[in-house]
């Protein structure tokens, strides 16, 4: 992207050729001098500006002073600024990628304006410049800095956006390779092109989007955080790809910092197979089970409920027998059964979970095996039933 249009091109200051020859002369000196008071004054680039890049950025500084003098000395005219600006809008996104702030930047910037006016201004006041237009020079000299400060944080903050924007693209292609269980080798390659170190372990945590945040930054900053195309996805509802290890004391401090939010947590897996964890997850949340649910304490649940429909239509296979009775009887008789199954018979237990007499079961189980005769010694029948009523 081309550096932001100039405010306005800083007026033109008429240098006799005699003035501007002494101040091309002395360009190399004042560039190094400039370059040498950043290294001083500004820790970042102590390292930066040696050995190879120093001289780089040397020639960088007398190429912009050269600039600036064909600009106050109409050496050529018409000439524009748009040169200037696109090497400094380029530096501006260099020192992006190069992890320096625009701040260092910017006291480079003023560093650079001080020492090059306290020289330029010596230079030309030995030349005889008069003290209005030694103000008319001081004026030219910070805008054109001015100018070429703005262009530089233009590039810094276009690069930030755009290595933003491809870091955030690579992190969501991540997200669904592993979600959608892609091949290992696919899914490492979109890792290495994130730049991102996979962990020992993933869990999957459904939330609603409101709390990803506040949970973000108190887990792993490996966590991925998709946005898009994520499978399944409900409308409201935040995924968080945890990373971490596969230990019960990592997972229960998982659970221990999700605590307070209205989280389902998946298994923890391998990395690689997260996309399991994120499936088990969206399983445990069509439970409906308030608060933080770990989903590994529901398993019988979850499998009970992976296919509504087959639960449903067992069911209505298991008490086809009572079809012919009145509605009330099937229902004392359907919670009978099923307690009957679930305490194996023993009819105190049944009497007190039905808040019943002992009796009353005893009758009720006479009725069923009039219902079912001896289906009910059926183990078949019994596994089927029991799966059936498990879920009220």
């Amino acid at each position: 992207m081309p550096p932001r249009e100039s405010r306005r091109e800083p007026e033109r200051l008429e240098l006799s050729p005699a003035t501007a020859e002494a101040m091309r002369a002395e360009l190399p000196a004042v560039a190094e001098r400039t370059v040498s008071a950043i290294i001083d004054e500004v820790p970042s680039y102590a390292d930066a500006l040696s050995g190879s890049m120093g001289e780089t950025i040397v020639s960088a500084v007398q190429l912009a002073l050269g600039a600036f003098l064909n600009l106050a000395s109409r050496s050529e005219r018409g000439t524009p600024m748009a040169p200037a600006l696109e090497g400094a809008y380029q530096l501006g996104r260099g020192e992006a990628r190069s992890g320096r702030s625009m701040e260092a930047l910017l006291a480079a910037y003023r560093i650079g304006a001080r020492v090059s006016w306290r020289d330029m201004s010596r230079t030309v006041v030995s030349q005889g410049m008069e003290a209005e237009e030694l103000s008319a020079f001081a004026e030219l000299v910070f805008a054109y800095i001015d100018e070429l400060s703005a262009a530089s944080a233009a590039g810094h903050t276009d690069e930030l956006e755009r290595t933003g924007r491809v870091r955030t693209r690579n992190f969501e292609r991540l997200a669904r390779a592993l979600l959608t269980s892609q091949p290992a080798d696919a899914v490492v390659a979109s890792a290495e092109r994130a730049g991102w170190e996979p962990p020992a372990a993933l869990t999957a945590v459904l939330l609603p989007e409101a709390q990803v945040r506040g949970v973000l930054g108190q887990v792993d900053d490996r966590t991925l955080a998709p946005t898009e195309d994520v499978p399944g996805a409900v409308e409201g509802i935040g995924l968080l790809l945890v990373a971490g290890s596969a230990s019960p004391a990592a997972r229960s401090r998982l659970l221990a910092t999700l605590s307070g939010n209205d989280a389902v947590v998946g298994p923890t897996v391998p990395w690689l197979e997260v996309a399991r964890s994120h499936e088990r997850a969206r399983q445990c949340q069509r439970l409906g089970l308030p608060g933080t649910v770990d989903s590994e304490s529901h398993l019988a649940e979850i499998v009970l409920t992976a296919d509504p429909e087959a639960l449903a239509d067992l069911r209505a296979a298991v008490l086809a027998p009572m079809a012919g009775l009145r509605p009330s009887a099937v229902e004392k008789l359907t919670e009978t059964l099923r307690s009957w199954l679930l305490h194996h018979g023993r009819r105190d237990e049944i009497a007190e979970e039905l808040f019943v007499h002992p009796q009353t079961v005893r009758y009720r189980v006479t009725q069923l095996r009039e219902v079912y005769g001896d289906r009910l010694e059926d183990p078949r029948f019994v596994l089927e039933a029991t799966l059936a009523l498990a879920v009220r």
